[in-house]
């Protein structure tokens, strides 16, 4: 989700401030799971979902099934507490009241015989209620219930911050995906429902329909509830890989102009992606674009898009090429902990200056690396190497990176290509989404990973110990910084990090017209220098660094915002 540099849509929804508070477990997503949790493996969630958009309300009726890698005497879950249960029952058995409780959000499941290793268990919830309605999409999560300018019901899920147990019982946490989930969502006729993964059929009956869709490998903020008086452009994308890929947008019928213009960017958005990472990931399923009253979110096979059709000097829809981003780096690769989040945000976020360097050119690529670079905060690292809730990354507050996962991510990876080169980089990348360098549609499947396996992958790639760079970038919060002293005819140059670990990363300065490349072998260098003799250094832009016009620029900035308030 682009959490940065994008306006506030201003959804204050009525009724919002009165609604039950979440507990601190549900707002929270991605808990450390339990053992009991870890030795799960979900094979299969059949969702059933009936939604009111009249008494904003949602009837659910979830069967999953579950298998485990050690006995099991319960079934750990999550779901929001404000949701009721009426019933649970395992393997068809109703069980009685006792035998659940769901005190906090964590539903904890007493199964009537042990789950052993090898046998699989299916357990039915069905509950109801009025979901949690998001104050201010997607920044704060929940479902939006809005209305098209025409008055019809327009509703949205956004989840990724509390997660999905905001309206189904998951495990909320980015290692808890199902195999295969069936959504089955149930809206007033003539209401469209657009899901996740393939069109499986519509049935109509007493003035509801019910949509049913398929998907494989869903993550669990990814799957979305989209409901509204959708009209559909469809068409298809014959892909380099030489498979067929649907192409699929709803949209408000008002919007059909617009949407026929946003339609129209999704094959050049593929042919970059497949051209420069590889195969889409869900090529079996489609490209799936759903208009929603919130920003956006990379829910997978139907990302929402709310950017009211924003044209900018670009020439693209930059929200939209963020959140699609996120199919290759979110749903098919996915962080192993909420620690990891750069992987998401500083992938998807250096794929936009990557795609302006392929639609225009190097001009576009550093002028969006610029508007990324002026945004970092160097507030806290940006891995821990602990685990992590989602919130403890995003808030600032709470000591976590926040933006800088998008931005400072972006750019180290930005340094990371000038240091290895295009070929290394671009195939260390491949191999951390697909886990092989030769992906092919239906040669790989979604995979987890963590900064330790992307370091590992890097080094394999390029042949090096990389330790140091990473070291510096990722765990350390302060960027390095470069000190120059000038001595009568000589430039002395000095790497210094914040924790002063070693930092040998070569430099170019410019001196005159003639460029002259340093080693910095030991974080050191010098270079003969004229006194009349003018100098740049990194003249290429190739690292980020400290500089300090960027901490005067961002203190002006804070003032400006201070002035501005009442």
């Amino acid at each position: 989700m682009q959490r940065i540099a994008i306006a506030a849509l201003g959804l204050l929804l009525a009724g919002c401030a009165s609604q039950p508070a979440l507990t601190d477990y549900t707002v929270n997503s991605g808990a450390q799971r339990s053992p009991g949790q870890q030795a799960l493996t979900f094979d299969y969630a059949d969702l059933s979902l009936r939604i009111d958009p009249d008494s904003r309300s949602l009837r659910g009726d979830a069967t999953l099934t579950f298998g485990t890698r050690a006995p099991l005497d319960r079934i750990e879950l999550d779901l929001d507490r404000n949701l009721p249960i009426d019933a649970i029952s395992v393997d068809g058995a109703p069980l009685g009241a006792g035998q659940w409780r769901n005190p906090d959000g964590k539903l904890t499941i007493t199964l009537p015989q042990r789950l052993e290793p090898g046998r699989r268990v299916k357990v039915r919830v069905t509950y109801h209620g009025e979901p949690h309605v998001a104050k201010r999409a997607p920044w704060d999560g929940g479902f939006v219930w809005a209305r098209t300018p025409d008055g019809r019901p327009w509703v949205a899920s956004a989840v990724e911050g509390e997660g999905c147990d905001l309206f189904w019982p998951c495990i909320d946490h980015p290692m808890g995906k199902p195999d295969v989930v069936d959504e089955h969502i149930t809206v007033p006729a003539p209401l469209v429902a657009a899901g996740n993964g393939v069109a499986l059929g519509m049935t109509e009956a007493n003035g509801w329909r019910t949509w049913h869709w398929r998907a494989r490998h869903p993550s669990t903020y990814g799957v979305a509830i989209n409901v509204g008086p959708y009209a559909e452009l469809d068409g298809e994308y014959h892909s380099r890989y030489g498979n067929v890929i649907p192409l699929r947008l709803w949209y408000l019928p008002h919007n059909k102009a617009h949407a026929r213009d946003l339609f129209a960017e999704f094959p050049q958005m593929l042919d970059f992606f497949e051209s420069t990472i590889g195969p889409y990931p869900f090529g079996d399923e489609k490209m799936g674009v759903v208009e929603t009253p919130h920003k956006g979110m990379e829910h997978q096979t139907i990302n929402a898009y709310g950017n009211k059709y924003a044209k900018t000097p670009y020439g693209y829809d930059e929200l939209l090429q963020h959140e699609f981003a996120h199919e290759w780096f979110g749903n098919q690769l996915t962080n192993a902990d909420w620690d990891d989040m750069w992987l998401h945000e500083g992938l998807g976020s250096y794929m936009q200056p990557l795609y302006m360097q392929y639609l225009h050119g190097d001009q576009e690529y550093y002028a969006a690396l610029m508007q990324q670079r002026a945004s970092i905060r160097n507030k806290a690292p940006l891995v821990s190497g602990k685990h992590k809730r989602e919130e403890d990354v995003y808030d600032l507050k709470r000591g976590g990176p926040g933006g800088d996962i998008y931005t400072k991510g972006s750019l180290v990876l930005h340094t990371l290509r000038g240091l290895i080169g295009d070929d290394a980089f671009f195939r260390a990348v491949r191999e951390l989404v697909y886990g092989r360098p030769d992906p092919r549609p239906g040669n790989f499947t979604p995979r987890y990973a963590t900064t330790p396996d992307f370091i590992a992958i890097v080094r394999r790639a390029s042949g090096r110990d990389l330790d140091w760079f990473f070291q510096a970038y990722m765990y350390q919060a302060a960027l390095p910084e470069l000190v120059a002293r000038r001595h009568a005819e000589t430039l002395d140059l000095t790497w210094k990090t914040a924790a002063n670990t070693p930092f040998p990363m070569p430099l170019d300065v410019r001196v005159g017209a003639r460029i002259v490349t340093l080693p910095m072998a030991d974080g050191h260098g010098s270079i003969a220098l004229p006194p009349d003799a003018t100098y740049t250094l990194d003249p290429h832009s190739k690292i980020l660094r400290r500089e300090e016009r960027f901490e005067i620029f961002q203190r002006y900035q804070e003032q400006l915002r201070k002035q501005a308030k009442p």
